[in-house]
């Protein structure tokens, strides 16, 4: 069987940066019994439909699209992306494309629809627009469960887990401190987790490392992936160093694109 895994397409923020897009994290899962593979993108910041093409992922087979917020460097690159689904494919598609997302999910792509056109909301093939309430799981075509969890950063703001038969996925977003939020994640393969700047700079809605670092020791993932770093913290210091000093004391790498990681429990 082949392995579910996660690539990273966009690990940075809202700062531009020559060597990464905004945020935007590929799973593919083989799907399971008559299940169908799934494609799963969460999040879709700018550059990022620029970034799956340099990896060779296969944009056009996306299935499910999950978002966390709508600031724009996590969603940025929506329009431009949908614009491609509807002129840029190399033979038509018949498969939907199902967008899930917190409240004001629909509200929000029928204003992208509005500025953009309609193509948004009608690439030539269906899109499905599901909203989910924190604390309710929901199943993917492919058969993975998908489960919302509310985070401190906007009022729609959420994070994520997916769950399938031989694999689990974390991804916070972006999210200030949650005691709850690692109790969420525990025993994830993977947690691609945010750890926006120093603690000295620690604000109410984002991670720092003692708090990414709490949180993390919580959840016990099989491996921590942080992300959103602003460019002069991550510079300047050794992140993944300064959250094992601040306690934890698993495996912890810095995200980069292209990073390529089995979620398959062995």
């Amino acid at each position: 069987m082949t392995d579910t895994e996660l690539v990273v397409v966009g690990c940075g923020t809202v700062v531009p940066e020559a060597d990464r897009a905004a945020s935007s994290y590929w799973v593919s899962s083989p799907g399971t019994g008559s299940a169908a593979q799934t494609h799963v993108l969460f999040d879709c910041g700018p550059g990022a439909l620029q970034a799956l093409a340099r990896l060779g992922l296969p944009w056009g087979e996306i299935t499910d699209l999950a978002i966390t917020h709508f600031h724009a460097d996590h969603v940025g690159a929506l329009p431009g992306f949908f614009f491609a689904l509807r002129h840029g494919l190399p033979r038509p598609r018949s498969r939907p494309l199902t967008v899930w997302g917190p409240a004001g999910t629909r509200t929000f792509f029928e204003k992208l629809a509005g500025a953009y056109g309609d193509f948004v909301l009608d690439p030539g093939f269906p899109v499905l627009i599901e909203e989910v309430a924190p604390g309710e799981t929901r199943s993917l075509s492919g058969g993975p469960g998908l489960e919302a969890h509310k985070t401190p950063h906007t009022e729609e703001s959420v994070a994520w887990r997916l769950d399938g038969e031989t694999f689990s996925f974390g991804y916070t977003g972006d999210s200030g401190p949650s005691t709850e939020l690692g109790s969420f994640m525990r025993g994830v393969s993977a947690l691609v987790c945010e750890c926006s700047l120093h603690d000295a700079q620690a604000s109410d809605n984002h991670l720092s490392p003692a708090r990414v670092a709490e949180l993390a020791t919580a959840a016990r993932p099989r491996l921590l992936v942080l992300t959103h770093i602003y460019p002069h913290f991550r510079t300047g210091h050794d992140v993944a160093r300064l959250v094992a000093e601040a306690g934890y004391d698993g495996d912890a790498r810095i995200a980069r694109e292209g990073l390529r990681v089995s979620l398959t429990n062995r």
